[in-house]
């Protein structure tokens, strides 16, 4: 089969070279047998005069197990890739607040949020809410830290224990420097409210033991702060936390401090310092699958695994004007100032301000 189809890409290229338009880089290519149940996925190279044919996958039709093929073009995921770097770029030139590597060198907390993987040399800056559970599972399995090669039978907790990875905040301002210079890094957002109505939803209004630890610690003192005439069992449990009292709790000015953000609604600007650190690629959550085979691609690690698919994906995006409602127009206003850097430099429109 692998002969029949390089000789149709030989054909093609016969085709298109006297033209001398041939301007695809490289193309994957699904081809599904008539003959047989078997399907089989072929990457293919061009160059001005020759091209090379490799195949990537070959497996069951139906398996569920089915290696995932991007829905673009990889010349339309790099054009991608080089516009949200340049806007970033452009953005981060406007600012006047953007740490020197030397300084987050010496404050070396500032990289707390990003794993090392030694054999692959991969830098993974981890944003919370934004996929980055089905990261760590991809890289325990990559790494050789989990008992399986299937990502999703990792317990969600496991992927979160404190000693599981090394990060980058653990090595010498040397060592680190060599990382950022020589290592492929890579980090995913999302739109900045929806991740904030992500992370409300999820430790907030879900029965979990986190669930009871995030009541507990911010709840409680969130209703004390700003409900008028809570009722002891709220005072005493912080179950019952509204989405605005939420907001009162980030934008104000005690909390605007920055130091007092947890991880979870901490802005992504300050989690993974994409105007100090130049990514290789800044996957986005809209386009997590193809931009997840992207960094796969790019890391020569799409024939060892693939990106975990959720069975369930995320609806907030259709909650967030369903939340951001119940604001003011002046808190909506203060949260978006708050969260400022992440909508301009990453390209976000924010509800009620377009």
């Amino acid at each position: 089969m692998e002969n029949w189809f390089k000789k149709l890409v030989n054909r093609m290229l016969f085709i298109c070279h006297p033209i001398d338009k041939l301007k695809w880089k490289t193309a994957i290519i699904r081809f599904i047998s008539n003959h047989s149940t078997d399907t089989w996925a072929f990457k293919i190279e061009f160059t001005s005069d020759s091209f090379s044919c490799n195949m990537l996958h070959s497996f069951p039709a139906n398996a569920g197990t089915e290696k995932y093929l991007p829905e673009k073009s990889i010349i339309t995921l790099e054009t991608e890739q080089t516009q949200r770097k340049k806007l970033a770029k452009e953005v981060c030139t406007l600012s006047q607040k953007n740490p020197t590597l030397d300084s987050v060198i010496k404050d070396r907390t500032l990289l707390d949020h990003i794993i090392v993987d030694e054999e692959h040399r991969l830098l993974y800056c981890y944003v919370p809410k934004v996929a980055c559970t089905n990261w760590k599972r991809l890289l325990m399995v990559l790494m050789g830290k989990a008992n399986t090669t299937n990502p999703l039978a990792i317990v969600a907790d496991d992927s979160h224990r404190l000693n599981v990875f090394r990060r980058l905040d653990n090595y010498t301002g040397e060592e680190i420097r060599y990382r950022l210079d020589h290592f492929m890094k890579f980090m995913f957002i999302r739109h900045p409210f929806e991740r904030l109505v992500s992370a409300f939803r999820n430790k907030f209004g879900q029965n979990s033991s986190s669930s009871d630890y995030f009541r507990s610690r911010y709840g409680r003192q969130i209703i004390k702060q700003y409900r008028a005439n809570a009722s002891e069992e709220s005072l005493l449990r912080g179950h019952d936390v509204t989405f605005r009292e939420f907001v009162q709790y980030i934008i104000d000015p005690r909390t605007v401090a920055r130091a007092n953000f947890n991880e979870h609604w901490r802005p992504m600007v300050d989690l993974c310092l994409p105007c100090t650190i130049q990514y290789n690629v800044i996957g986005k959550y809209e386009s997590l699958m193809d931009d997840a085979w992207l960094v796969l691609e790019k890391a020569n690690l799409n024939q060892k695994v693939s990106f975990p698919r959720s069975d369930r994906p995320s609806s907030t995006n259709s909650l967030v004007e369903e939340y951001t409602k119940h604001l003011t127009r002046e808190e909506l206003l203060h949260l978006y100032h708050i969260y400022e850097m992440d909508f301009r430099l990453f390209d976000y429109h924010s509800p009620g301000f377009d």
